[in-house]
């Protein structure tokens, strides 16, 4: 059994990632959960005086709306240490301060935290402590490869948090409950019946100052090689046993090594794009290339999209396009469901709108069926009607669901190490393609749907 997790040390507790995400879900978890009791270490290059790093977490607390016992203990016991993180003897003092068994978050650019795991190979690390670490995983297969293997000299595989906040708890279990919990759905869930699967992730959001990181990574690797393969994975697995770790992320690596880019032909089968200037949503977006911190000799797309296929006996023939983009003109983040047309309609019949379609949106997460129904007025005819409804919200922010698998000892919804190398095996052939320019970077003005030849997916 794990042991508890007593204490959360946090590597680069002073930059932008815990200020905004981690600690306010920190916060909301503990305000859940009054009971539970952490004692928080914060550690990094920028400086904070005592005063200063508690203002700093009571604003970030004040974000996820956290109060109550666990909270207020936090915050009378929290300490903050200016450290350098890739020195072994100061890893080595900052975790001889952590009481019980830690639980060490990487809030860290990857190259930096692999660095950090070369220095903690030095290290005696307390029996069950649990690494988190943010995407990307590694720079492609090899390097995915690497990471993992510094990992495993630290601690076992089931206490590697590969985090990957998209597919958090609430959203995982609402794609499980639909499909396997409704006998209605899961006969139809193949090849028999499903037409093509979209997966679609389109944000208004421009760079938004992210250069340093996006313009190295791009749409693929940022959203399709990361978090969107995932949710291919959980919607085609099949049906796991139970909701423990083994069992459900033993379904997932499953899909992922029987996926593959369609056809195998970069060419045919994925296309990238970039903005230029435009308006989203009434507010001036300058082009990407002018955008602070961008290089042009990067190539970088905004607008990545890309279609799979699963090589086994349920999805043979069913493409799955994933999509994802940044400046576009409305925000999507939806899977459709595309059946095929039904084989006869009745002679008698007319006005047929299309296939059904089962729709599944992503924050909020809603779903909803388009089918087709006689109509008003003449009953021969068919009209589109769409009935929808909500899964409701969840408990906790999606970083809140993730600190609470870390400080659980859960890895169920992070990813395992195969499966992190399988996300690179598959984007690794469009890569290449696109480095070496097989497939065009088509520009589209910020505010539209991209490049205008382009079909919108759904």
């Amino acid at each position: 059994m794990t042991k508890p997790i007593s204490t959360l040390l946090i590597l680069g507790a002073g930059g932008d990632l815990a200020a905004r995400l981690l600690l306010p879900a920190l916060g909301q978890l503990l305000t859940a959960h009054p009971d539970r009791r952490v004692q928080l270490i914060g550690a990094g290059r920028e400086e904070f005086s005592p005063a200063e790093w508690l203002a700093r977490l009571t604003t970030s607390f004040a974000l996820g709306e956290g109060a109550g016992a666990a909270v207020e203990n936090v915050l009378e016991t929290t300490e903050y240490h200016t450290s350098d993180l890739a020195d072994p003897a100061e890893l080595e003092r900052l975790i001889a301060l952590c009481s019980g068994v830690p639980a060490i978050y990487f809030a860290l650019p990857p190259a930096i935290a692999a660095g950090v795991c070369d220095a903690l190979a030095d290290v005696a690390l307390p029996d069950g402590t649990q690494l988190a670490l943010e995407k990307p995983f590694g720079v492609d297969e090899q390097g995915a490869i690497a990471l993992n293997a510094r990992l495993a000299r630290l601690v076992p595989e089931d206490q590697i948090h590969r985090v990957d906040h998209f597919l958090g708890r609430s959203t995982v279990l609402n794609l499980v409950g639909l499909r396997f919990a409704n006998r209605i759905f899961e006969p139809l869930w193949s090849n028999i019946h499903i037409e093509r699967v979209d997966v679609v992730y389109d944000e208004q959001l421009g760079l938004e100052g992210r250069a340093g990181y996006y313009d190295r990574a791009g749409a693929m690797v940022d959203m399709i090689q990361s978090h969107l393969l995932q949710v291919l994975a959980v919607l085609a697995m099949e049906p796991p046993s139970s909701l423990d770790s083994a069992d459900l992320r033993d379904a997932k690596g499953i899909v992922l090594r029987a996926t593959r880019l369609r056809g195998g032909s970069p060419t045919r089968s994925s296309r990238r794009g970039r903005y230029t200037a435009g308006t989203v949503d009434g507010k001036s977006v300058p082009a990407y290339l002018d955008e602070k911190g961008v290089l042009a000799a990067n190539d970088t797309e905004t607008l990545a999209e890309v279609t799979f296929e699963i090589d086994n006996w349920r999805w043979a023939g069913v493409p799955f396009t994933l999509r994802s983009g940044k400046a576009l003109a409305e925000r999507r983040r939806e899977i459709a469901i595309t059946f095929k047309p039904v084989p006869h309609l009745p002679v008698g019949l007319s006005g047929l709108p299309g296939p059904t379609v089962l729709r599944i949106f992503l924050g909020p997460d809603e779903m909803a069926i388009d089918l087709n129904l006689n109509g008003p007025g003449d009953p021969h005819t068919l009209d589109r009607v769409r009935l929808a409804a909500s899964f409701g919200p969840g408990q906790l922010l999606a970083y809140g669901e993730v600190l609470e698998g870390v400080l659980d000892g859960d890895p169920a919804l992070s990813v395992r190490a195969d499966t992190a190398v399988q996300c690179w095996r598959i984007v690794a052939p469009i890569l290449a393609a696109w480095r070496a320019g097989k497939v065009p970077l088509e520009d589209y003005p910020a505010g539209t749907d991209g490049p205008a030849e382009w079909k919108k997916l759904g």
